[in-house]
């Protein structure tokens, strides 16, 4: 703790200095999980990759203190040794418990816990001005920040210190796969599902309009003894999409920490599109447990940034209405052609927020007030810049035409008018800015906006335009990083029932 203090007033005096010279200034977390591009060098940088300790755990109250940079691994290893766990665990291991609550978070188990910073109790923040706060979503006085800051990607303060609810662990997750004969039913499913007591945990993958798998999860401590439990961070094991995929109306037992970030290898099924780029690497179980190291999300981002390839290569989600959802997956199966897509429900926020939250186009009679479906779209746009922020507009409008809204870690083209009328305008915005010192500060548009010109005529560097050459680029530089060795030593990783 003495050492959080110590960058914590080190972090303080150095804004205060920024902040008399109006000195705008971008964060270093040490890694990222947006796939935004990187903002121009000029900027002053704020270096707080040091903040990445889990501080304490308390098993009394059921929280734990950690800093921002401890990413959702980390989190887990520490809090299981407890009995505990949190109730919002983003399925990729390398995102940062500060991205959750900066950014929007919410995986398989949000349609009963809400966003991530739904579970968070308390933020430590160093305003603008460099001053040091704390407060919770409850808070009096600065209650009005906790619900601004949440998805607000940094614009209001530095988040330092996060205080976590936790709950009971245990050892497994029951798990269940529905199949689905169309978008349709893989919705009503869903729909039926988060109504269920039992379930923990749902989510969906549609492999196509007539092959949909909706998967839930029950938190138990009771196995048969008969049932062999199923892992997916072994590199033999198969990719959990994959093994979804074929599964019948059946159920299994998957281990707590292995259910969490079963999505891992194979970064739910992006890892497929390394193979189409490669074409002389062949799709196999051999190739993907021989080239494991490199099929992880940590490697996979790097990879992705280095080479280049994050240009054109389409990773949006969007929050729907249920009621909408089929239409928005007949407009992307038309349009991007991209397969499989991620149906998670979440429960609803009403505005002001920078999360997404959903609307019903005049006509359509809302049925889930309380609820939306984040549909995940991952793969290949098109290799012409122009034409990759031409498809990416006409999925922001077709977004929007049907109450939809996008999460804000991926390319964001809308302008800057278009922007604050999707989130009610900005007044309520420009209020906290000023009365928490952050005006001079970027504001959210100004730190996820791409502008559609300059990216359409960007022209990548020659060497990474060329296919293998930009893609064995990306990969040493995802080696430099050396986060093969994160996966390798994860002490979350099953290994045998006690």
């Amino acid at each position: 703790m003495d050492k959080h203090l110590k960058t914590l007033h080190s972090l303080s005096k150095t804004l205060t200095t920024l902040h008399q010279t109006r000195t705008p200034y971008r964060i270093n977390h040490g890694s990222t999980n947006s796939t935004r591009p990187r903002p121009s060098s000029g900027t002053a940088t704020v270096d707080i990759s040091s903040l990445n300790n889990v501080l304490s755990v308390n098993k009394a109250t059921k929280t734990a203190l950690v800093e921002p940079n401890v990413p959702m691994d980390k989190l887990v290893e520490a809090t299981l040794p407890h009995g505990l766990i949190p109730p919002v665990v983003m399925e990729f291991p390398g995102i940062t418990a500060g991205g959750g609550f900066a950014g929007t978070a919410g995986e398989s188990s949000s349609f009963k816990h809400g966003f991530f910073d739904d579970t968070v109790r308390q933020v430590e923040m160093v305003l603008g001005d460099g001053k040091i706060v704390r407060f919770g979503p409850d808070d009096e006085e600065k209650g009005d920040l906790f619900r601004g800051a949440a998805g607000a990607v940094g614009t209001l303060g530095v988040t330092t210190c996060l205080e976590i609810r936790l709950m009971d662990a245990k050892k497994f997750v029951k798990t269940r796969y529905h199949r689905a004969g169309s978008v349709a039913e893989a919705v009503e499913v869903i729909r039926r599902e988060v109504r269920n007591d039992n379930n923990d945990y749902v989510d969906g993958i549609l492999f196509s309009r007539d092959h949909g798998v909706v998967v839930t999860g029950e938190l138990t401590d009771v196995k048969p003894r008969a049932a062999e439990p199923r892992t997916f961070s072994r590199a033999w094991d198969q990719w959990f999409y994959l093994h979804a995929q074929n599964q019948q109306q059946s159920e299994e037992y998957i281990p707590l920490a292995e259910y969490l970030f079963r999505y891992d290898r194979g970064g739910f099924w992006v890892g497929a599109a390394a193979f189409e780029y490669f074409k002389f690497v062949p799709f196999t179980r051999f190739s993907r447990w021989f080239l494991d190291d490199f099929l992880h999300t940590r490697m996979m981002y790097r990879a992705l940034h280095g080479s280049g390839e994050s240009a054109r290569f389409v990773v949006q989600d969007v929050a729907m209405p249920f009621e909408t959802t089929e239409a928005f997956v007949d407009y992307t199966a038309e349009s991007l052609n991209i397969w499989p897509l991620w149906l998670c429900p979440l429960r609803r926020r009403a505005p002001p927020t920078f999360h997404p939250f959903t609307t019903v186009p005049e006509g359509v009679v809302r049925e889930e007030e309380d609820m939306m479906l984040n549909v995940g779209v991952w793969g290949w746009g098109p290799d012409e810049p122009a034409r990759f922020v031409e498809k990416n507009r006409e999925l922001e409008a077709k977004v929007r035409e049907l109450g939809g809204m996008k999460w804000l870690y991926a390319h964001t083209y809308y302008a800057q008018d278009e922007f604050w009328d999707m989130y009610n305008g900005r007044g309520w915005y420009d209020e906290l800015r000023e009365k928490y010192n952050a005006g001079h500060l970027p504001s959210v548009w100004d730190k996820v906006h791409v502008d559609p010109e300059a990216a359409g005529n960007k022209k990548r560097h020659w060497l990474k335009r060329q296919v293998p050459l930009g893609g064995f680029y990306g990969i040493w530089k995802s080696i430099q990083s050396k986060d093969y060795f994160l996966h390798r030593n994860a002490a979350w990783k099953w290994k045998g029932e006690e």
